[in-house]
């Protein structure tokens, strides 16, 4: 009871935009699909400028150049969207 849980860093390392969902592949194995109306400036991106992004760092977070947006994985794990 006295214990903690260890904590693992999580970072991304694929992302790929749908019409629909934000999916991204974690380093941990998770995948996380989150609906793409969470994020507007994304939702409302060209094709092009979704498909254009880089991982922030080691994976903290996803960067869209042509948008300057940015969306962190602990964001996304705790189901903040972009406001």
């Amino acid at each position: 009871m006295g214990a903690s849980p260890l904590r693992r860093e999580v970072l991304a390392e694929t992302v790929e935009v749908t019409a629909a969902e934000l999916l991204v592949v974690l380093t941990d194995g998770r995948r996380l699909a989150v609906p793409l109306a969470w994020f507007p400036t994304i939702a409302n991106a060209t094709d092009a400028q979704r498909a254009r992004w880089e991982l922030i760092g080691d994976g903290e977070g996803i960067h869209w150049p042509d948008l300057d947006a940015d969306v962190s994985v602990e964001g996304l794990l705790w189901g903040v969207p972009e406001h």
